[in-house]
């Protein structure tokens, strides 16, 4: 008997089609874009009957950019894989995103993604572990050489959207960032692993939820060529104006790695805010950092309500990053006293192996950094064994035991919530990048 038989495709809608009924091969070779484009034109026809099924069988689906349409769940069968042309003349442009600017790497309108909606409500796209794969190689190496004359497209990006559900798929070598919500509500991503190369795919984050509210993130594994997880709203003058937070965001039980940035990333573009994330349950390894916030002078916007609980390091140079002078920017117009907030930011049972400096807060005079807590924290630290937990401009409490010990911007308390010491001391600048 075969060890692994075909399984039956659920219906998650009143009707179902199959792609090949549209005309879809699936050889790798034969452009599907029509087929898929038919197939989401007869679903659009079923909104008021509850949508449509799209199963996409065994096989490598070549395709363009396509859009889904509202009440549709995408089936990725077993096997199914959805492949994306390697040839940009293929790939449609579109405005700029309007919170950042007048484009992100080059002014102008963008690449879209493989996989678009726009203004979309009841979207699934799931399966028995189907793949799609951007085929980001030539993107890649378009961009490294600098012979691209528009930002690259995501793999698949839904906006202004909302009940959206993403599970048990596979994304792999997205062009850019590999799953962007944005300005989406009421979003679940769930059992998806997203893959891309660790060296050489530059900007190939996995989940960037982008001015986003009311999202769960759980059960993924994600190793990318960039931050695994990146929580995003606007980059400056432009996120100010749009002034969409991301905000009542959970992300819990996932395992990624970066070894370009960070495992999971509030910033830097989060000038429209960003406000009651919780973030429990994972595992970052092999990568350069685990926990990243970063922002700078002119993106204005907040971070905070920040809740990091139940977190493992594993062979880790850095654990816990704020930077405060990521000066990356879309123009020259940018408010430089546009400053951004950051505060109400907790860790709690922190663990781990291998890291080089355990935490790294570096606050300025201009960004100062309030109400951070540390509460259970046990990290086993590479070689040199002082200067670790590096502060600048940060005020908080550290709560029970705390390994490395903590620097002196911090209060201490004990596990029953008695104060022992009061900080020692408030702006020193206490960052050494040697180490």
């Amino acid at each position: 008997m075969d060890g692994n038989p075909i399984r039956t495709l659920p219906l998650l809608r009143p009707v179902d089609f199959n792609l090949i009924d549209f005309g879809g091969v699936g050889d790798g070779v034969t452009i599907n874009t029509m087929a898929f484009e038919k197939a989401v034109f007869e679903i659009s026809k079923l909104r008021e009957k509850g949508g449509g099924q799209l199963n996409v069988p065994s096989g490598f689906w070549l395709t363009a950019p396509f859009n889904l349409t509202s009440h549709m769940t995408l089936f990725l069968a077993q096997d199914a894989v959805i492949l994306g042309i390697q040839d940009e003349k293929y790939w449609p442009l579109m405005p700029p995103l309007p919170s950042y600017g007048y484009g992100r790497e080059h002014l102008g309108p963008r690449y879209s993604s493989l996989i678009h909606g726009q203004n979309l409500r009841d979207v699934v796209i799931t399966g028995h572990n189907g793949s799609i794969n951007g085929q980001g190689q030539m993107w890649w190496t378009k961009y490294l050489h600098k012979v691209l004359n528009h930002t690259r497209g995501p793999l698949v990006q839904l906006m202004w959207s909302s009940n959206i559900i993403i599970s048990n798929i596979t994304l792999l070598d997205s062009p850019f960032w590999t799953l962007h919500p944005y300005d989406c509500k009421n979003v679940t991503i769930k059992n998806v692993t997203i893959l891309a190369p660790i060296y050489k795919a530059p900007n190939t984050d996995g989940i960037d939820p982008d001015s986003c509210e009311d999202m769960l993130i759980e059960d993924c594994y994600i190793s990318v060529g960039d931050d695994a997880i990146a929580i995003k709203s606007g980059w400056d003058q432009y996120g100010i104006a749009y002034g969409k937070p991301s905000r009542n965001i959970v992300i819990r039980n996932l395992v990624v790695r970066s070894n370009v940035s960070a495992g999971i990333s509030i910033g830097s573009e989060m000038s429209g805010g960003v406000s009651n994330i919780t973030i429990e349950n994972i595992l970052v390894w092999n990568s350069r950092r685990a926990i990243r916030i970063k922002t700078a002078p002119g993106r204005g916007g907040y971070v905070s309500q920040i809740t990091y609980k139940n977190l493992t390091f594993n062979n880790v140079r850095v654990g816990i990053v704020i930077k405060t002078d990521y000066n990356q920017h879309p123009d020259t117009k940018y408010d430089s006293n546009a400053l951004p907030i950051l505060k109400d930011i907790s860790f709690t049972n922190i663990r781990g192996k291998g890291v080089k400096v355990a935490v790294r807060i570096q606050g300025s005079k201009e960004i100062p950094i309030r109400n951070v807590t540390f509460n259970d924290m046990l990290v086993g630290i590479t070689k040199k064994k002082k200067h670790i937990f590096q502060c600048a401009f940060v005020e908080g409490r550290v709560i029970g035991t705390i390994f490395p010990a903590p620097c002196g911007n911090f209060d201490q308390y004990n596990e029953q919530g008695k104060l022992i010491k009061h900080s020692s001391f408030y702006n020193v600048t206490d960052i050494d990048y040697e180490i």
